[in-house]
């Protein structure tokens, strides 16, 4: 028997194909998967809309069916039943599939006073603490510790406002306290909270449940708890804003030219703060439509007096660091040098040998920065994701790159990316994939 041409969760890649055609956003995997776990917070039916059909949202779904939650489904909609439900049954192997499942410990606690979650899964990117969920919840009133290697969350009085202080600006973190919030009793100031467009997203559904929330969009947060449990809603879910700097640096460097629609105006600065270092240009069409070429020459564009730039992440408005690792294969393909720098995260820049493997010129100075000199004419070669983003940007690399390519592993990029090698492939990409 002949072996199939393209080995099991992975994609088989033919680079250095121009890209041209639309690029619709999908909805945003970071915004889902805290609504979802919203939709606890009401015994009353929830409609989304424009949800991503991901491995992520599909293990949260399955996490919420084994608490006994109703889910019908119709394509990228779904209606959401929360009117019964049971902690004692969660499925604690969907929850360590994703990082996402201790959004569960904020609604979980605030409704039913108790869950057990184990530790969250996700990608392994350096140290992902849970303090500040830990604090925040314990601030509202909550219990938390460490019973045979779960965490307990407890709160058999209820939840009461307080002030919080979140001593990181943790996106997570800030929607946990923001949906337990919601509910508890009195008024909650979380300061220093996460301001990115999925906790904006999640603060607009809540508040279309009937939730009392000001200060969207900014780092100081205002609730009125309502005291009991939010009414139901219809709520659409916001374009993925990742999704879309992903894009973008994709578009960039393949030739061409990538038509991008349903941009939110907002997220197209800060995502063209860290490409446009980098040469990247962009123009918005009569329609609205957010158009990025790949014909033009990418040209890295030094600091005053020739100081070689650098591209650095930050909380939002910043750089997001989830497109970092793309930033630096728009790098490789940029006259010039540039150095990446970042902050967050100390193993989100280690697959960086796998595009120096590919002929890149990249030094890695520590874990967080590393200097790129371009433009480098990339090669194909078989490399592994090691994570939902990493695995993006080496998917990046292999379509500008001259030859064919293996890209094992990716189970990761579709964690995050919905039907990626078939919106490609509509582009002129030239994909197959071994999960199909």
């Amino acid at each position: 028997m002949n072996a199939p041409a393209v080995p099991s969760d992975a994609y088989l890649v033919r680079g250095g194909i121009p890209l041209s055609g639309v690029l619709r956003p999908s909805g945003s995997k970071n915004a889902a998967l805290p609504i979802l776990a919203a939709t606890l917070l009401t015994d009353d039916e929830i409609v989304l809309t424009n949800l991503p059909d991901i491995r992520d949202v599909r293990a949260m779904k399955r996490i919420l069916k084994s608490l006994g939650v109703t889910i019908q489904e119709d394509g990228a909609s779904c209606r959401i039943s929360a009117s019964n439900i049971d902690p004692d049954s969660l499925d604690s192997e969907a929850c360590r599939e994703i990082r996402a499942s201790i959004l569960l410990a904020g609604p979980l606690t605030a409704r039913t006073g108790r869950v057990k979650l184990p530790p969250p899964g996700g990608d392994v990117i350096g140290k992902r603490r849970l303090d500040t969920h830990f604090i925040a919840l314990e601030q509202l009133g909550a219990r938390v510790e460490l019973v045979d290697r779960n965490l307990s969350f407890s709160a058999p009085s209820g939840l009461e406002g307080r002030y919080i202080f979140l001593d990181e600006p943790s996106v997570t973190a800030t929607e946990n306290a923001l949906m337990a919030a919601a509910v508890a009793r009195g008024e909650t100031m979380i300061y220093n909270a996460a301001c990115e467009p999925n906790v904006q997203d999640l603060a607009r559904m809540l508040c279309g449940m009937g939730a009392d929330i000001a200060g969207i969009g900014t780092n100081l947060l205002t609730i009125q708890g309502s005291g009991g449990l939010l009414s139901g809603c219809s709520h659409r879910i916001t374009p993925d804003h990742i999704e879309i700097g992903s894009f973008i640096g994709l578009a960039a460097c393949c030739g061409g030219e990538v038509s991008i629609p349903n941009v939110p105006a907002e997220i197209i600065r800060p995502i063209m703060n860290g490409f446009g270092k980098l040469g990247v240009d962009h123009s918005v069409d009569e329609d609205g439509n957010l158009l990025i070429s790949g014909r033009k020459k990418l040209q890295v564009r030094p600091d005053r007096g020739g100081s070689i730039p650098t591209v650095y992440d930050g909380p939002w408005p910043a750089f997001s660091p989830d497109l970092t690792s793309t930033a630096v294969v728009v790098a490789t393909q940029a006259a010039g040098t540039s150095l990446i720098f970042e902050k967050m995260f100390e193993s989100r820049l280690f697959f960086v040998d796998k595009l120096a493997a590919m002929g890149a010129n990249i030094i890695q100075c520590d874990p967080h920065r590393v200097v790129i000199s371009g433009p480098a004419r990339l090669r194909g070669t078989e490399v592994s994701s090691p994570d939902i983003r990493a695995g993006m940007a080496l998917l990046t690399a292999a379509l500008c790159a001259e030859g064919k390519s293996i890209i094992r592993n990716v189970h990761q990029i579709e964690r995050g990316y919905e039907n990626l090698v078939q919106r490609l492939s509509a582009l002129g990409a030239r994909i197959e994939s071994g999960n199909s």
